[in-house]
């Protein structure tokens, strides 16, 4: 067991190092970069932009940022630089690093992430770990509600439709978690807000953010009244195409330990069918769901979704990674590209051992990586 997991790790490290050498020579091919976004904010005159330059020496070239370069046939490799002065495109690549050749950048911050230093947001007065754990709270939220009630629902279910296997019962609902499956998640939301958010018909459920203005003067229960309320409507468009697949991998699993003969002979010894199914058949069927649980969990708590964040308010990791990307806020997808990318390599892991756990008979020591 040792063994592999020691094996498990190591192998983590290529992976990871492959994932960041991919993701930074595409960025680098990528138009519009740090230094052009800056550039574009200073040529339309935004002082705030150059607020942002060499913090203390932004009031040296404040009114430098409009003077044109005397010579006429200097070109610089900047799209929209045309005529700025050298200096303070030089001052701008300073500030973002980019004075200094793409090898060199990547193994600084290579270096760095490794000691879990991730630096400042590039158009934020924020450290990006700052930035992150102020996104964190939408991303709980989103995340540990999403997976309970997706677990909650679905394994019940899984197991009265492989009990009811042809039925009735068995037919509709798989006809309504494949429909729900198949609907996009802001559809949904679109829909609910409609309905029950002021839209066409109901004013019953707020539409922007995880609670109400008043919210720290309320008692400890109408302060929980309030959570819930807000976050009714977003969960429910986020969880409901979730429940297809755990429902019917339960339903399967369970199906296939009812058929095997272990089955036959409980039955046969007189024991009845609730203490064949919870005795026997629960502990092998749950094998895979049980398994499958931290990976999951962790891809609710942080995959979240861009469009249903958007659509309600809510300010978590998935509208900051996409508004990063569009402002070209290079520290901060970075950043959040090895965390994420570290956590998916470590639940991985934890999920093979999930299997040990269940089921003891599995043997790690001779499997290969």
């Amino acid at each position: 067991m040792v063994a592999y997991i020691l094996r498990r790790i190591l192998l983590m490290i290529p992976t990871l190092f492959g994932i960041m050498v991919v993701s930074f020579v595409i960025v680098q091919f990528a138009p519009g970069g740090p230094v052009e976004q800056m550039i574009a904010q200073m040529s339309g005159q935004n002082v705030a932009a150059t607020e942002r330059v060499t913090g203390s020496e932004a009031g040296d070239f404040a009114g430098q940022q409009m003077p044109r370069a005397q010579d006429s046939t200097e070109v610089s490799t900047y799209r929209g630089a045309r005529g700025l002065r050298p200096e303070i495109i030089a001052r701008i690549e300073k500030q973002f690093g980019f004075d200094k050749p793409p090898l060199e950048r990547f193994a600084s911050m290579m270096w760095n992430y490794i000691r879990f230093d991730f630096g400042q947001s590039y158009f934020r007065d924020i450290s990006v770990l700052d930035l992150i754990k102020e996104k964190l709270p939408v991303s709980i939220t989103l995340g540990l509600w999403m997976t309970l009630l997706g677990y909650g629902v679905s394994i019940p279910l899984g197991i009265a439709k492989a009990i009811r296997d042809g039925s009735r019962f068995d037919v509709w609902t798989s006809s309504i978690v494949i429909i729900g499956y198949a609907l996009p998640g802001f559809l949904v939301a679109v829909l609910l807000i409609v309905l029950f958010a002021g839209g066409s018909f109901w004013d019953i459920f707020p539409l922007r953010g995880l609670v109400s203005e008043n919210w720290a003067s309320l008692p400890w229960y109408q302060q929980i009244l309030d959570y819930l309320w807000h976050i009714t409507l977003p969960i429910i468009a986020m969880a409901i195409g979730g429940f297809a697949t755990v429902t019917l991998l339960t339903k399967n699993s369970f199906l296939e330990e009812i058929r095997k003969q272990y089955v036959v002979t409980a039955r046969a010894k007189g024991l009845n069918e609730r203490q064949v199914l919870y005795r026997h058949v629960f502990r092998n069927a749950m094998l895979l769901i049980i398994a499958s649980f931290p990976a999951a969990f962790i891809s609710a708590f942080f995959g979240g979704s861009l469009l249903i964040e958007t659509i309600f308010s809510l300010d978590g990791l998935g509208l900051l990674g996409f508004q990063s990307v569009l402002n070209r806020d290079y520290s901060v997808v970075f950043a959040t590209l090895y965390i994420f990318s570290l956590m998916g390599l470590v639940i991985g892991l934890v999920s093979d051992l999930m299997y040990m756990w269940v089921d003891p008979r599995i043997d790690f020591e001779n499997r290969e990586v």
